[in-house]
Parts: structure tokens; C-alpha cells; sequence
């Protein structure tokens, strides 16, 4: 497998012959209002440019995943540049009915026994912060990729750690890991995505696997910087088991 990190929460995954794009948030840099109630509200998103073009991005997708329709992982960028018959999976019937409306014509809720193509795709569980925000922050989704030719692939999408995300490297032995792990936070209510202890946790869970850590830096919200992150794993001897990659970073597996 080969996995670009684009920004935020984008990915480009070409796994078993096919290409999947995570979570499109395409927009030019400064288009969209901060996230409220949070840190720089003087800065407008997405806070980074893209790194490379969209045309280049969407080129040869074969199939486009959506884990929730929060316009950091899913915004009007990416619904005008991509064709509108293109495969697409979301995480609910109410997020596919949303998307629909925006004229997309391909869309399949993920089930925990979905296939594509002869890969197979999981559908994980996900909570969006601890406590009171999980009601504001609503409904979320990660996803397995398994198949017969490469290893064991988990998207964790939009959760902190829970056990959950424990129960899904029990049951699945995932040998890559991608992490949202910005720390991303409004003025109340804490962590919405994974710190860097959560991450430790990740890793104290799958020794073994290599983790990905992105969705940092990339909006008003976030919380912890990569340089922050890279010092914690230093200190915990972990620099070997946790990539922190730039935009436009690429790594195969």
C-alpha cells in the first residue's frame, strides 16, 4: 500500500491496486470561516495551502470515503471537483442522503462486511471527543482495509481513544495505523481527536504496527503541533513506531 498524506484528515490510499481518497477537505487556503468557540479566530481555513493541485489529488480515484460530513473532512471544494458518479462511501444513510443532495449518484453506506473491488472494508466505531461535546460533535466512522495481498490498513478517523479503538486492534491486528492526532479542541469540553496521549495509548496497543500520525496543524482548532508531538515520542522512545508526516508526505507499506 502506498499512503499520501494531503492535509488535515486527506489521504490518498492506493491499496490493493485501487485508489481511495479519505476525507476531501480541497479548499484554497483562507475560503472558509474558523471553527467557533476555539483558538485564532483571526485565521481562516483550511490555515495551509494545499501541496499540490486538486485536479492532481482526485486523478484515478477509484473510490471516495467520507467517515462524517464535518467541513474539515468533506467541504464544497471537493464536492464540486469530483465527478459525480464516482463511488462513493459514507458512514450512515443520513450523511449518504446529505451527500446525495449535492447530486452525487454512487453512494454506499460502509457496513462492518463491505467490499470494493475484493478489498474488504470494515466500518469502525468512533467517538468525537469525551463527555457533553460527543452530542454537538455528533456521529463518526473509521474504516478497516483488508485484503489478501496487503497488510492490514486502519483509518481511525475522528475519535480519541476508547475502547473501542481498542477492540478494533484486537479483533483486526491492523500493522498500519492512520491517526487523527491534532488535538483539536473548542474553549470547552476538551479533546475532539487524539493527543498525544492517546497516541502513546495507540501504540502501547500495537506495538508492532507503524502509525500515521495526521489532521494536525491544518485548522483554527488544533491543539498540538508536530514538533510537539515528535519531542513526546522522542521522550517515550516511540520515534521508530510513529511517522509524523508533512503535506505531500508519502509513505508505502
Amino acid at each position: 500500500m502506498n499512503i499520501k498524506h494531503i492535509r488535515n484528515a486527506t489521504l490518498v490510499v492506493e491499496y490493493a491496486g485501487k485508489k481511495f481518497l479519505v476525507d476531501p477537505m480541497l479548499a484554497d487556503k483562507g475560503t472558509i470561516p474558523p471553527f467557533p468557540n476555539s483558538p485564532r479566530q483571526d485565521q481562516n481555513n483550511p490555515l495551509i495551502s494545499l501541496p499540490t493541485s486538486i485536479e492532481s489529488i482526485i486523478e484515478n480515484i477509484d473510490a471516495v470515503i467520507v467517515t462524517h460530513l464535518h467541513y474539515d473532512h468533506w467541504d464544497d471544494a471537493a464536492k464540486n471537483a469530483l465527478p459525480k458518479d464516482i463511488k462513493l462511501f459514507a458512514q450512515n444513510e443520513d450523511d449518504a442522503a446529505e451527500i446525495g443532495k449535492d447530486g452525487f449518484t454512487n453512494i454506499e453506506v460502509l457496513t462492518e462486511d463491505t467490499v470494493f473491488e475484493g478489498i474488504q472494508l470494515v466500518k469502525t466505531k468512533g467517538e468525537h471527543g469525551r463527555g457533553e461535546i460527543l452530542k454537538l460533535a455528533g456521529l463518526v466512522c473509521g474504516v478497516v482495509f483488508k485484503h489478501s495481498s496487503e497488510k492490514t490498513l486502519y483509518v481511525a478517523g475522528d475519535t480519541v481513544w476508547y475502547d473501542a479503538v481498542q477492540e478494533v486492534i484486537d479483533t483486526h491486528k491492523p500493522e498500519v495505523i492512520v491517526v487523527n492526532a491534532g488535538d483539536n479542541q473548542f474553549f470547552q469540553g476538551g479533546s475532539l481527536v487524539m493527543g498525544k496521549d492517546d497516541v502513546y495509548e495507540v501504540c502501547q496497543a500495537a506495538p508492532n504496527a507503524k502509525v500515521v500520525a495526521v489532521h494536525m496543524e491544518a485548522v483554527n482548532h488544533w491543539g498540538l503541533s508536530r514538533e510537539d508531538l515528535k519531542s513526546f515520542l522522542n521522550e517515550k522512545g516511540l520515534t521508530e513506531n510513529v511517522l509524523v508526516p508533512n503535506d505531500g508526505d508519502a509513505y508505502s507499506f
